[in-house]
């Protein structure tokens, strides 16, 4: 039978200073003032709207990512205004994680500290290198110095932790340029390191005019050594991408990937919504452009539609398999709402091929990624297609 999963909230707020040449997010550069007191006025209607919608009166709230473009342009006397409004909407933890992405060419002293009196407890401030060359070629308003500002800025800001967003396998980069940057990175000591490879994405400049990246051999090199150096500094590895230190892992990202509910508000956010009266997983898209998005005239809503009984296995797995962590027989039958006999045999054909294992621990059953799994997720992956 499915059950309802744990709700988060994400909240986008589509502007940035400029559009990077590697981003397919839903983001816009910034060509006049933001309307930042009509758009909180929006995302607060449009929040109400799904509330309406799928009946939550009765849930509680266990995270918010407030995510962009760059949420940092806003002031935070508006991120202040917008999280008042969310949470008298919701049950919820005092201890509730709320995390604010920023980029350290958008920050100064007070604005940090702002973000924090206005409720928010975790900052993720998008770094993604320390090497001037490649914040050029990334298209970054930023230099290492305000990076390296910005971090010790969240340090002493009063949130409880704060992440550096980092990518490896960058234009030109050597295998000691990506290890320098993650050492930089280590020694501003954040409390979780979000470092990933760079992909090149349809519908981007780099798509359109590929630049020079490493080959496959550097890039698994950087890989293997980068996670030592985090492993050596007592960085955790629980998701393919994610590094925390003990009892920081990311509570809102971690609840997506263990195929959770969440609401998705704002221009061109995503949801997805179980229920267990109906036994129906519902997932929304929002109004994609501000101008649209804005207009009180139209439904925030663009698109509503059923996940399939047959679509849940592949969404549950894209998800899960993620995480270093083993999922349970029970998790994957209370959050899909399906026996776990429906994707035995692909389980079984991952056994086979040394991707994943089973274990029985204290009497519950589970399935858990192996090493080798990890390391070719996609094959994995594509084994429940």
């Amino acid at each position: 039978m499915l059950e309802n999963q744990p709700l988060s909230l994400y909240i986008h707020i589509p502007w940035c200073v400029e559009k990077c040449p590697y981003c397919d997010f839903n983001s816009h550069a910034v060509k006049s003032a933001i309307p930042e007191q009509d758009y909180v006025e929006a995302l607060i209607a449009d929040l109400d709207a799904d509330i309406k919608r799928f009946d939550l009166t009765e849930r509680s709230l266990h995270s918010i990512f407030i995510g962009g473009g760059t949420p940092s342009l806003f002031s935070a006397a508006s991120i202040k205004s917008l999280l008042s409004q969310v949470l008298s909407r919701f049950d919820h933890k005092a201890e509730i994680e709320i995390t604010l992405e920023a980029n350290p060419g958008t920050v100064e002293a007070d604005k940090f500290i702002g973000f924090f009196d206005a409720g928010v407890s975790r900052l993720s401030i998008g770094v993604q290198s320390f090497a001037s060359d490649k914040l050029i070629k990334l298209g970054r308003i930023h230099d290492s110095d305000q990076a390296k500002t910005a971090a010790k800025l969240a340090t002493d800001s009063g949130v409880s932790s704060f992440n550096l967003d980092l990518m490896h396998g960058l234009p030109n980069q050597s295998l000691a340029n990506a290890l320098d940057d993650l050492k930089i990175a280590i020694s501003l000591n954040p409390h979780h390191i979000s470092w990933y490879q760079l992909t090149i994405e349809p519908n981007t400049i780099f798509h359109s005019k590929p630049p020079k990246l490493p080959v496959d051999d550097v890039l698994w090199e950087i890989q293997d050594m980068g996670v030592e150096l985090l492993k050596e500094a007592g960085y955790h590895q629980y998701e393919i991408s994610a590094y925390a230190k003990t009892g920081y892992q990311c509570q809102h990202n971690i609840n997506y990937w263990q195929y959770g509910d969440y609401l998705g508000i704002g221009c061109g956010a995503h949801g997805k919504i179980s229920d267990s009266r109906t036994q129906k997983i519902m997932r929304t898209v929002k109004v994609k452009h501000p101008k649209g998005y804005l207009d009180r005239s139209r439904d925030f809503l663009d698109q509503l539609t059923e996940v399939d009984d047959s679509d849940r296995p592949f969404e549950f797995m894209m998800n899960q398999l993620r995480l270093f962590r083993a999922f349970s027989v029970a998790h994957f039958q209370k959050s899909t709402g399906l026996a776990i006999s429906s994707v035995l045999p692909q389980l079984k054909e991952a056994q086979q091929k040394n991707l994943m294992v089973y274990e029985v621990i204290d009497n519950e059953k589970y399935w858990r990624v192996t090493n080798h799994g990890q390391r070719y997720l996609n094959d994995l992956l594509e084994i429940f297609l």
